[in-house]
């Protein structure tokens, strides 16, 4: 239990050693089903990308029992894209429905409007993904667009939404 916000888990920036941890989060069939990750990932594969973050890269992770349980990214863009970002999350499949993407997401958006001073946010989101778009949403995410026959689910191309949010 965390001492600060009473939730059975807290937050923390991403470690080198979470590799593992979030690769067997990223293989569970409930994340999957949501993201573009294929079966049986490999621990190298979240080692590289973890040793590949620089300093635009927001990396986070939610924790529980010494172990890792979701985590999200903000990763700021470049050039004449630098007022936005880019944001990804996963939660385990047991935790979900229990706050941790709350947590994570409301992390990262106080970081980016807080502390980073980003104008928009966006991410893409399968448009069958009807917890995640509620989610979403309830931070001031909005459909901007739909992108037809996206990417390859269960043997069936599936569409996905284009959702972002602008801060005023």
């Amino acid at each position: 239990m965390s001492e600060t916000t009473g939730k059975p888990f807290f937050l923390r920036a991403a470690r080198q050693d979470d590799a593992a941890g979030l690769c067997a989060i990223r293989n569970l069939p409930g994340v999957r089903w949501g993201t573009l990750a294929l079966p049986f990932g490999r621990v190298e594969a979240s080692e590289i990308y973890l040793a590949k973050l620089g300093p635009n890269n927001h990396f986070i992770v939610a924790e529980a029992d010494g172990a890792p349980i979701g985590s999200a990214s903000l990763d700021r863009y470049a050039g004449r894209r630098a007022h936005a970002a880019g944001l990804g999350m996963m939660v385990a499949d047991h935790w979900q429905d229990r706050g941790v993407g709350t947590a994570l997401i409301d992390a990262l958006t106080d970081l980016a409007d807080h502390w980073l001073g980003l104008k928009r946010i966006e991410l893409c989101v399968f448009a069958d993904n009807g917890r995640a778009i509620a989610l979403y949403e309830k931070f001031g995410f909005v459909e901007e667009g739909r992108q037809r026959a996206y990417a390859l689910r269960g043997g069936l191309l599936v569409d996905s939404l284009l959702m972002a949010r602008l801060r005023d």
